[in-house]
Order: C-alpha cells, then structure tokens, then sequence
C-alpha cells in the first residue's frame, strides 16, 4: 500500500514539473527569453522559441 501511494505522489510530481516548465517556456518565449541548461557540465543557452514541447 505504501509503494502505491509513492507511486500516486512521484506522478502527481511529475505533472506539476510539466506543467510548470511549459508555463516557463511560454512565458519565456513570450517575452524573447533564453534558457540555460547544463549538458554534462557543458553551459547551454536555449531560446524559448526554439524548443517545440
């Protein structure tokens, strides 16, 4: 019962970080912004516009 339960809560967790990077690219996308993202220690900058979700 309690794995079922972790099961519930890491995809709940799950959505709510989908749902809130969309909102951040849109938002960012909106307003000509730029991500950054780290790839293996590597610095990558991303524009909003360019990531297709």
């Amino acid at each position: 019962m309690e794995n079922k339960n972790n099961v519930e809560l890491r995809d709940k967790i799950r959505l709510g970080l989908n749902l809130a990077f969309k909102k951040l690219v849109a938002y960012k996308a909106k307003n000509d912004g730029v991500l950054v993202f780290s790839d293996q220690g590597k610095i990558i900058k991303v524009k909003a516009k360019d990531i297709k979700l």
